[in-house]
């Protein structure tokens, strides 16, 4: 690994060590991907890392390739301690809004973690359900946390996978090229073929 590299990964664990110093044994690192899309699910990722880990390009998922994020999902699952995921549905996202959402796949994604950690790192949610484990809240964590950051990875990987499969049902929408998200060409796949189940009621109401 080159030094630069090795300088940014240490910089992106600092805020975990000084949990560690404080007398954690486990961290938590959570994260989510696809609240902004106008079709399916959110997934919520969460993940306990070695203390010693450090995986070279892990990062924001949104500043990793597509590529290189299914390459580092598996490095990352295969070191990881424990990690769970949280997926819900657009049905549930139009039932109780994208946030309330996010929130109830954080708490399915903790609830499949062991052993529990004993502090959970989270990008920017609070009033979250940690099944009463302590958290922090961290603005642009997934950029801040090496933790958080490969939660990311897992989260967007993990979505993005399931998009590519429903696009086999759905190609008309082009949903393994923008995973749902509004482009130009998707918003002109709603108002052509109109909306399909995998579409968020709530979010598409202005083309449709």
């Amino acid at each position: 690994m080159k030094e630069k590299e090795e300088q940014r990964l240490i910089s992106l664990k600092e805020i975990e060590e000084e949990i560690y110093n404080s007398g954690a044994n486990y961290i938590c690192g959570i994260d989510e991907a696809g609240r902004g899309p106008l079709a399916g699910p959110v997934v919520v990722a969460a993940v306990i890392m070695p203390r010693n880990s450090m995986i070279e390009g892990v990062n924001d998922s949104k500043k990793v390739s597509e590529k290189k994020r299914e390459a580092l999902y598996d490095i990352i699952t295969n070191e990881a301690i424990s990690y769970g995921v949280g997926i819900i549905d657009q049905k549930e996202i139009d039932r109780v809004n994208i946030l309330n959402a996010t929130k109830e796949g954080l708490t399915m994604a903790v609830k499949e973690l062991s052993p529990k950690p004993d502090t959970i790192i989270v990008d920017a949610l609070n009033n979250i359900d940690t099944l009463g484990i302590p958290y922090k809240s961290i603005i642009k964590g997934d950029a801040k946390c090496y933790s958080i950051s490969a939660a990311s990875i897992i989260a967007k990987v993990t979505r993005d996978r399931i998009m590519r499969q429903w696009d086999e049902l759905y190609a008309q929408y082009g949903f393994a090229k923008h995973k749902g998200y509004g482009t130009a060409s998707h918003i002109q796949a709603i108002k052509e073929y109109g909306p399909c189940p995998l579409h968020r009621k709530s979010f598409i109401k202005n083309f449709i």
